[in-house]
């Protein structure tokens, strides 16, 4: 069982608090379904796509919610230079 002092010894983790869901809903508001597919192909993403079945899938299948993560944190850092730039 986790204790509160494991939850604070990720400072540095940008993944550290936030939920797949999170990162999937992020994700699709900012690129797309259709998008997100061509970068990950994923069926849940371009055959009737929907949060709750990407969801199940991601859980299920690590490759992929790897791939998922390493988008988001991508993205992130492309924000974060984008903000340094201005």
């Amino acid at each position: 069982m986790r204790n509160k002092n494991d939850l604070q010894e990720q400072p540095n983790n940008p993944l550290h608090g936030v939920t797949l869901e999170q990162i999937l809903r992020y994700l699709v508001d900012y690129y797309g379904w259709r998008e997100l597919y061509y970068m990950v192909e994923i069926r849940c993403f371009y055959i009737d796509p929907g949060i709750k079945s990407s969801l199940k899938f991601l859980r299920q299948t690590p490759w992929a919610r790897s791939k998922v993560e390493e988008i988001y944190l991508d993205l992130l850092e492309e924000q974060k230079k984008d903000e340094q730039k201005e």
